[in-house]
């Protein structure tokens, strides 16, 4: 039984898409969500007010930076990160264990855990399963992850093997770290692009007791084809009254495509990340604020969207901001992407309780594959 309360409400025929809710610490979620990524107890230049504005109702923060800064004691000194930022509303933490794999030359991994050392000061850290518990727990949120081996998924097969071995045993050491916190836990599923691996890897993570499941070890290498093939077949062999989290995806095509393959949870830096460099996403595909087509435009950037950006300047000004790299066409092209991106997680949840996601999937195919320029 998970401590989340997950519940199928509505599925859609020709597709494995299903809309549902859970219950967390600081209220219920509604799924599909997508959940904007704060690694450091912050959405990138947008104040938790905002955030709640453009529609965000759970956030995701990164266990590895936050240990570094500001430390496990000031989240103890402050009760939790939802008080030390201000956020009331759901919380997923992250465990680390991508931010080691994107270290290949400053950490060293053992059966006891990752050694690395600090960007912030040099120190070398020790980050087991136990620590990222530990840790998480101080931090508080709502959703810990456990700690996983991540590798390229173009890895060979002993290699995701060994990985997906190793993740196994840490999973059993972070859960058994929980001890009687009420915060949930996912275990993760490892096994690379290996259809014998993912499924051996479902067996052993679902048979544990977590409170949902994530997929890991993609996004990290392999082709879009493979990347959605494994989606699918991991996701078709999860439990399905429990809560699934592809760990971050992507770009609104991908995260149709998993919700196409009965993902429900999703998170991302690409809202933020493309903003600052002049990137938006429309009803219509991307477009890049950057070019000078864009220099005496007065259309906003997309009129059917609803949010202040919108609202309120042109594409012409933005662009402005872009090209002169301020800090304000950064926070309002974040938003209107964040906008976005909730506003079609409303759409693909809409659908799906109408039963018709399947042609939803179909026209948005077509719709968000465009874009003014290739990134």
């Amino acid at each position: 039984m998970s401590r989340l309360s997950f519940q199928v409400e509505a599925e859609s025929p020709g597709t494995a898409a299903r809309a549902g809710n859970f219950t967390t610490l600081h209220g219920q979620i509604e799924t599909p969500v997508f959940m904007p990524v704060g690694t450091q107890a912050t959405v990138k230049g947008l104040s938790v007010d905002r955030l709640k504005s453009v529609g965000s109702r759970m956030l995701l923060a990164n266990t590895y930076h936050l240990m570094l800064r500001p430390g496990a004691d000031v989240f103890t000194h402050f009760g939790g990160i939802h008080r030390f930022m201000n956020w009331d509303g759901p919380v997923l933490t992250d465990s680390g264990g991508f931010q080691i794999f994107s270290l290949p030359h400053s950490r060293s991994m053992s059966e006891e855990g990752a050694r690395f050392a600090s960007y912030v000061d040099g120190k070398v850290h020790l980050l087991s399963p136990e620590e990222s518990i530990r840790i998480q727990k101080a931090i508080g949120s709502d959703v810990m992850m456990v700690l996983d081996q991540c590798i390229p998924s173009t890895s060979s097969h002993a290699e995701a093997r060994k990985a997906m071995e190793l993740t196994h045993r840490w999973a059993k050491r972070s859960l058994d770290a929980r001890g009687d916190s009420p915060q949930s836990m996912f275990g993760i599923v490892q096994g690379a692009c290996f259809e014998d691996l993912r499924a051996e890897s479902v067996d052993a993570i679902t048979a544990m007791g977590f409170d949902g499941f994530a997929i890991g070890g993609l996004a990290v290498g392999e082709t879009k084809a493979e990347r959605e093939k494994f989606t699918e077949v991991t996701a078709s062999l999860l439990p399905r009254n429990f809560p699934r989290y592809l760990m971050g995806v992507g770009t609104p095509l991908d995260i149709l495509e998993a919700v196409h393959r009965g993902v429900d949870l999703f998170d991302c830096i690409l809202p933020s990340a493309l903003a600052k460099r002049g990137t938006a996403f429309t009803a219509r595909g991307k477009i890049q604020l950057r070019r000078s087509a864009y220099k005496f435009s007065e259309a906003p950037l997309d009129p059917n969207c609803y949010c202040e950006t919108c609202a309120h300047y042109s594409r012409a000004y933005l662009h402005h901001l872009t090209k002169t790299e301020e800090t304000l066409g950064w926070k309002l092209i974040s938003e209107h992407n964040l906008v976005f991106y909730h506003q079609i997680m409303k759409e693909m949840r809409e659908s799906i309780f109408q039963r018709g996601f399947f042609t939803y999937l179909q026209d948005k195919r077509k719709d968000w594959a465009g874009s003014d320029e290739p990134l």
